[in-house]
């Protein structure tokens, strides 16, 4: 299967990379995975954790009420640039639709509660180097001067191995985090053939997409439950993600 799995990652155009790691057996098959990626919106999983980190030291009031200006909201993906001007969002709200509905609006509301260098030293404190958030989502100036955020799949991974564990934060924090995970809206990539499967199990995972990059990322919770982390830049985004949907059932099957 490892074979089978890394040749059709092989034979895609422009950069993947991919990560597979089994909880329970600690197997893993992994390709190009410590190559720094565009990040898209998966960049959220880390802003996620971080305010996280803030809540857990009382930073941070999930229950503090925002107020939304239309003026500020971004292109979607999300629900908030549809919105009547001055509605009221808590915390709360705000990073659940960041990941949920992948919105652009409510990131950077996070990004501007948290801090852009809070969030890259959380970023760091939990080990990661290569991971960077460089910019809000939609900023037009710094896109253009080829300022981007970035991720690997093996920090992905790592992170999303730490939140199944119970250890990213804290246990609370961390079921709570795959709570909201396994509410994802967006269902094309990982769990496309896996949710015609009845009774299939849960899926916490993250979508990222822009011209040429698409990634999933997630954790699947088969019999044996395992990381899944899926990343493509500059790549054949039809192709990938029928690669995603086939593989993604393919280890599915072998961990049931």
């Amino acid at each position: 299967m490892k074979n089978e799995i890394l040749s059709r990652l092989s034979a895609l155009p422009g950069r993947i990379a991919f990560y597979y790691k089994n909880l329970t057996t600690d197997e893993c098959i992994a390709f190009r995975e410590e190559e720094p990626m565009m990040a898209a919106s998966v960049i959220k999983l880390f802003i996620l954790a971080e305010a996280y980190r803030q809540m857990a030291a009382g930073r941070l009031d999930k229950d503090r009420l925002v107020t939304i200006h239309k003026d500020r909201c971004v292109p979607s993906c999300g629900a908030l640039t549809y919105m009547h001007d001055g509605l009221q969002a808590t915390v709360e709200d705000l990073y659940t639709l960041m990941i949920i509905l992948s919105d652009n609006s409510a990131t950077n509301y996070m990004i501007e509660l948290l801090g852009e260098e809070a969030v890259n030293e959380g970023i760091r404190s939990l080990g990661f180097t290569k991971t960077i958030l460089n910019r809000r989502m939609y900023d037009a100036e710094k896109s253009a001067r080829g300022i981007q955020n970035y991720i690997t799949a093996a920090e992905v991974g790592d992170l999303l191995a730490r939140m199944a564990q119970g250890t990213l934060i804290s246990p609370e924090a961390s079921a709570d985090m795959l709570r909201i995970l396994k509410d994802q809206r967006l269902n094309g990539k990982i769990p496309f053939y896996i949710h015609t499967i009845p009774d299939h199990a849960a899926i916490a995972h993250k979508t990222g997409e822009d011209t040429g990059i698409t990634h999933d990322v997630g954790v699947i919770f088969t019999k044996k439950p395992f990381v899944l982390v899926f990343c493509g830049n500059e790549t054949d985004v039809a192709a990938y993600e029928r690669e995603m949907a086939e593989i993604s059932l393919l280890l599915y099957k072998a961990n049931a």
